[in-house]
């Protein structure tokens, strides 16, 4: 009997997705619920689960493929076919495979058949289900001790060190570099035991072979950073001719730029001259550049960000204005705001209420494309663009148009810090009408921020700077801010755009006009 795989619910207005990997091949065992593949929309990405145990039939969606909601992703076949199921059943025996292995290994004989022990994925953070496998700092056949860190799992928000369960030898790396692995599935095994005194031997009977290639293809590959070893390809040195800086001695890029000119061995060949003019380049040019692939999260962003250009019809109207007021009613009851409220008064709360205001005048900026529909919204969720070490991400305040000044600066700082400290969910970065985006902190003067898809409005903050303005006839100083609204004109007009940017201003030059609602 056969089950259907399906493309599951995407989300609010999203009707299609692309399927973006494969965690199973054909004939593969899978248990209830364990992560078949992976599908990518224009706002998130979703997992697929198996909706039952047994075998995996038949991939009908291949990756890079576009399917819609409900559509067949694969056949199941019904029954525990486990033995069967080829290389991803190497876990299931990793118990008779491990005596072989261990036998055959020069170090491994002596561990005298201790217990296997399996090394899991560690729980990734909230809302975070897989990562890729970064970099491994032990091969198999070493010897480590309980704690000790094996490898370096990457996410889309932070980066996890993986211990060592127990003491022993590690015997078999189930997940390799670049590979991606789920929460709770298996990495590697290792057997217990006083084997991990027999191992050590075999790296140094290893690096005395007089060919450089195995030893750098048995456990070099995992230990040296790839940026490292092509490096020294292009600069003609050896493993052994490098002093590696990195965690356990692993050779880094800038290791093998200090190691010094040994490998112009082209160079010494004094009656050439041809080769040694052109042997300092490559060498030059390696140690001036370096290959880091993108981490999840910026491949995201890349791919939002471009689909918004490609989709909307983006243009972007300018304005000015003066912060004197807005900057004198800080000053005024700052104290008195913190005391009562606990959290301190910014410039955000003024510009998220500005925007509110604004948008009830001019509703096409909060509303959105649906296919041939406009859909208006009645509410604001409003999203604020945050920066952060691994990335751009825009967290959402829900209902913000009900809220007052204190409740929004607690939003704010909260969804700030947890944006900071990676723990945001999906949950809190989807479902906004409308964003602001404050490139004024890092001291932007003038910029035209980006469409967050499918929101039609986006407002960019700027630093506020003392310029020349004429006041009453007289030129006097000012704090002034440039104000950039970009707008999707598919659905918003010249004139409602220059209509909510002026509303914007007005509302700050003059902050009684919120409190009168004018």
């Amino acid at each position: 009997m056969s089950t259907e795989v399906r493309v599951p619910t995407l989300g609010e207005s999203v009707s299609e997705a692309t399927v973006a990997t494969w965690f199973k091949k054909p004939g593969d065992a899978v248990e209830a619920d364990e992560m078949l593949c992976e599908l990518e929309t224009d706002k998130v990405t979703v997992e697929v689960p198996s909706p039952a145990a047994g075998t995996l039939d038949e991939i009908v969606a291949a990756e890079g493929e576009t399917v819609g909601v409900d559509a067949l992703l694969a056949m199941l076949a019904d029954g525990a076919s486990k033995p069967a199921s080829g290389g991803k059943g190497k876990p299931d025996a990793a118990p008779a495979k491990s005596a072989p292995k261990s036998s055959g290994d020069s170090g491994d004989g002596g561990d005298g058949g201790g217990d296997s022990i399996d090394v899991m994925v560690p729980t990734l953070g909230e809302s975070v289900s897989e990562a890729t496998v970064s970099t491994w700092f032990k091969a198999v056949g070493d010897a480590v001790e309980a704690d000790e860190m094996l490898c370096e799992l990457e996410t889309d928000k932070v980066s996890v060190e993986v211990p060592s369960p127990a003491s022993g030898t590690l015997t078999e790396i189930l997940a390799n570099e670049g590979d991606t692995v789920q929460a709770g599935g298996k990495l590697a095994l290792m057997s217990s035991g006083a084997g991990g005194g027999a191992a050590k031997p075999s790296k140094p009977a290893e690096e005395s072979e007089p060919d450089p290639a195995p030893a750098e293809q048995s456990g070099r590959d995992v230990e040296d950073a790839p940026s490292a070893k092509k490096a020294m390809a292009e600069k003609g040195v050896t493993r052994d001719q490098v002093q590696g800086s990195g965690r356990d001695g692993r050779v880094m890029k800038e290791d093998v730029a200090k190691s010094g000119n040994a490998p112009q061995a082209p160079a010494a060949e004094a009656p050439k001259p041809a080769p040694a003019p052109r042997a300092p380049a490559p060498a030059e040019d390696a140690s001036r550049e370096e290959r880091v692939k993108m981490t999840r999260l910026r491949q995201t962003i890349a791919k939002r960000l471009k689909d918004s250009q490609n989709t909307a019809a983006m243009l972007t109207t300018y304005n000015e204005v003066d912060m004197t007021a807005v900057m004198d009613l800080r000053n005024e009851y700052k104290a008195e705001f913190e005391k009562k409220h606990g959290v301190k008064l910014g410039f955000m709360s003024f510009f998220t209420k500005a925007c509110c205001h604004a948008l009830k005048e001019v509703p096409e900026v909060n509303a959105e494309i649906d296919g041939a529909d406009i859909v208006y919204k009645n509410f604001v969720h409003m999203g604020i663009a945050a920066g952060t070490p691994t990335g751009l991400v825009v967290p959402v305040i829900r209902d913000v148009d009900s809220m007052g000044f204190a409740a929004i600066e607690k939003a704010i700082g909260e969804k700030g810090a947890r944006a900071r400290d990676n723990k945001l969910t999906m949950a809190e970065m989807q479902g906004g009408t409308f964003t602001i985006s404050n490139g004024g902190v890092y001291g932007s003067l003038m910029s035209s921020p980006i469409l967050n898809p499918p929101q039609s409005g986006i407002l960019g903050m700027h630093k506020i700077q003392q310029r020349p303005m004429v006041v009453n006839g007289e030129i006097k100083a000012r704090p002034m801010m440039y104000l950039a609204l970009s707008y999707d004109h598919r659905i918003v007009d010249g004139k409602g755009a220059v209509t909510f940017l002026v509303r914007v201003k007005e509302a700050l030059e003059d902050p009684r006009r919120l409190l009168m609602d004018l």
